[in-house]
């Protein structure tokens, strides 16, 4: 059974970024985390990351429809 709560660590494996880039996702808001314990440590729960991922590919999805690809060499 998966953890329902994930480290930084474990949420920048996940995305193959860096823990840095995931801790400025979750100060920035724009991953939804939260603080636990007396030393105020982040926790992601894993729906929440799922559904970051999901938003993130409907904003590119998104932005591929409005930034078509151009052949800047047509032969």
């Amino acid at each position: 059974m998966e953890p329902r709560f994930l480290l930084l660590s474990d949420v920048a494996a996940e995305l193959n970024v860096s823990d840095s880039q995931v801790y400025h996702m979750v100060r920035s808001g724009e991953l939804p985390a939260i603080k636990i314990g007396g030393r105020g440590q982040w926790r992601v729960e894993r729906a929440r990351l799922e559904e970051y991922i999901a938003r993130k590919y409907d904003e590119t999805a998104d932005w591929v429809q409005h930034n078509p690809l151009v052949d800047r060499d047509p032969e």
